[in-house]
């Protein structure tokens, strides 16, 4: 298979609702007859803490709750590769006031493993941006590129750590399997976070992390870039000097969404309240703050826009998942 690249334009649309005098009670609208969630707010985390999809959800959380007035609590519930947190979100239908910090998996999940939803389960509201990985090993790994640790891989064993079955990770190692023709063993952990403990602990050859998860590892020098599994190089002064996998020869290019769901089964008050919510907080420092300070690219969609990225995204994992 040759790589699989998700590029969006980002879609600039008007805030659908006013937020103003919106509170944290006030069973399903203020006092002025508007929509406002019944109650305070729960971010549920499919994911421990730590990883990339804590920090997204947090970031969410407080980007919201500053934009709403509306209290907004940030619960874990990690497990089965986010299968936990997503099944119980999924007992959350009809609920206005909780919200999930969606990613890849939402997708993978369904497609690899017996649980009960698929996006469509749910109600998109938000994409932020996306996310790519870095192929990195520690400081004093043999390896120097993505290149040497394929060939090494065509021959020996090289220990690759990854965050479930179907994290982004495991779909980039993936990709680069099929697209090389060679084959990585794998240990899985439950996060970000325990990947790369476990990548400097030596535990493990080599690692696919968000450059968030790293950077503050890559500038002290106890781990190494290999390549980033990109279109093209970073812009961000910090990663510049990273060589894509394409360039190295590795026709590869993936990148994980950062965003937020609703349960399925709101009102189509609920449901435009939150857009508007996020529609709002893209224009706040504190997105802006998020983005670069995670590295992502700002490709906001929303509501039905956001389905159809899912969509189209889904059919692309498909091809990954039935190789």
């Amino acid at each position: 298979m040759k790589s699989i690249k998700f590029t969006l334009a980002a879609s600039g649309s008007a805030a659908l609702l006013l937020l103003a005098g919106c509170s944290s009670t006030g069973g399903g609208s203020t006092a002025d007859g508007e929509f406002a969630p019944n109650g305070d707010v729960r971010m549920v985390v499919p994911f421990s803490a730590g990883g990339g999809s804590d920090t997204s959800g947090r970031a969410i959380a407080a980007g919201l709750e500053a934009d709403t007035g509306v209290n907004i609590s940030v619960e874990n519930r990690e497990g089965g590769s986010g299968a936990v947190g997503y099944s119980y979100f999924l007992s959350q239908e009809g609920k206005d006031n909780y919200l999930l910090a969606a990613e890849t998996a939402m997708l993978a999940l369904p497609l690899t493993q017996d649980v009960q939803f698929s996006y469509e389960s749910f109600t998109p509201i938000m994409k932020l941006g996306d996310d790519y990985t870095l192929m990195v090993v520690g400081a004093d790994s043999k390896y120097e590129t993505c290149d040497e640790v394929v060939a090494d891989a065509a021959d020996n064993r090289v220990v690759a750590a990854v965050s479930g079955a179907t994290s982004l990770d495991e779909i980039v190692f993936t990709l680069v399997e099929t697209d090389q023709d060679v084959e990585f063993d794998r240990v899985p952990f439950e996060s970000g976070s325990e990947v790369l403990a476990a990548l400097l602990g030596g535990q493990v050859d080599v690692a696919s992390l968000n450059p968030s998860e790293v950077l503050g590892q890559l500038e002290s020098g106890d781990l190494k870039a290999l390549c980033a599994f990109a279109d093209e190089r970073y812009e961000f002064e910090a990663l510049a000097d990273i060589p894509t996998a394409i360039e190295q020869g590795i026709d590869v290019s993936f990148a994980q969404f950062r965003g937020f769901i609703a349960p399925g089964g709101i009102s189509d008050e609920a449901k435009e309240y939150w857009i508007a919510a996020g529609e709002a907080f893209a224009e706040t420092d504190a997105y802006t703050t998020y983005i670069d300070d995670n590295l992502l690219q700002p490709n906001a969609v929303y509501g039905d826009d956001f389905v159809e990225y899912l969509a189209g995204n889904t059919a692309d994992l498909e091809k990954v998942f039935a190789e």
